[in-house]
């Protein structure tokens, strides 16, 4: 029994039928630390001892200053790896947060939520928006994280993630539409490579039954209490009547021309315009690459390009 395969995601995870979980990548970890390269800082917090709920903050390097510190933009970021896998402490995010906050000068909150099996969505959900929630308590810099009373400015919050991540990063902000944590000012949410999906292909997407199969199986796996499959609006925006609510004014969207996910990316920017949602969105393609490229190849010339938009969304707003 205990060798037994119930559910098998390859690369990402074997799940047996006594219960155990493999999982196949997304293991490594690295330490908080500060980064010898960059000057960026980074340490673990808990936010709630009760769920076990956790984060790891980075703060840039900031001039010495005898004065009152400056206030930067709060980017949220929550991690890709289709709910099941990766983390916080995983190197590709360490590392890409250390560069990020370095080039753009921002305050991160990376958040450790639960994982599915373990904890099957919504936990995951429930978990990023308990988080948020967490951030909005130093609104008025008297919260129990003093690098966000000192160096956040709670007016200038993002929220982003890549994949599975970008998808709760969505689903939070249309959450806040709806609820409005007091103390956030959600200025705009950068989503890569989303990972979204629906029963009907869209745009040029596969129509083949094995890969919107396996899709709708992992959907089915890592939200169980789901009724509507694929066309859960968690998991397809365009069946989601709140969409025009998203709270937020600006979107940006990267999509990747090898990715499966490409026309669902852009399908999202469509469906968002025509919803009545006021804000702007920009969709963008990464020309010859695949999914999350630029965690995986992060000095390449499309993941520089990448970085040096990403940072100009997040300076816009400074304006």
């Amino acid at each position: 029994m205990e060798s037994e395969i119930a559910y098998d995601f390859p690369p990402m995870a074997r799940i047996y039928k006594d219960g155990r979980v493999e999982r196949l990548m997304g293991t490594a970890t690295v330490p908080a630390s500060l980064d010898e390269k960059t000057g960026v800082n980074s340490k673990d917090i808990v936010i709630s001892p009760e769920s076990g709920l956790s984060a790891r903050l980075y703060i840039p390097k900031l001039p010495g200053s005898t004065g009152v510190p400056r206030k930067l933009s709060l980017l949220v970021y929550f991690h890709g790896g289709g709910f099941i896998i990766e983390s916080t402490q995983s190197p590709a995010y360490h590392n890409y947060l250390n560069a990020l906050v370095s080039e753009a000068e921002v305050v991160v909150v990376s958040v450790e939520y639960r994982r599915a099996p373990e904890r099957p969505l919504p936990v995951a959900y429930d978990d990023c928006w308990a988080a948020l929630g967490w951030v909005g308590f130093h609104a008025k810099g008297q919260g129990p994280e003093e690098w966000l009373n000192l160096f956040a400015d709670l007016d200038r919050v993002f929220l982003s993630g890549d994949s599975a991540g970008a998808n709760i990063a969505h689903n939070i902000a249309v959450r806040h539409g709806a609820e409005k944590i007091d103390g956030i000012g959600l200025s705009g949410i950068i989503l890569v490579h989303p990972f979204f999906w629906g029963t009907e292909p869209v745009g040029s997407e596969s129509s083949e039954a094995e890969v919107r199969d396996r899709v709708a199986a992992i959907w089915k796996f890592v939200s169980p209490g789901s009724v509507d499959g694929v066309d859960d609006p968690l998991m397809n925006p365009g069946k989601d009547p709140k969409l025009s609510g998203l709270g937020c004014s600006r979107v940006l969207v990267w999509v990747a021309e090898q990715d499966f996910l490409k026309d669902r990316g852009w399908y999202y920017g469509e469906v968002l315009r025509k919803s009545g949602w006021g804000g702007e969105v920009e969709v963008v393609e990464t020309k010859g690459e695949n999914h999350v490229f630029h965690l995986f190849y992060p000095t390449c010339d499309n993941a520089v390009d990448m970085m040096k938009r990403v940072v100009a969304f997040l300076d816009e707003d400074k304006k």
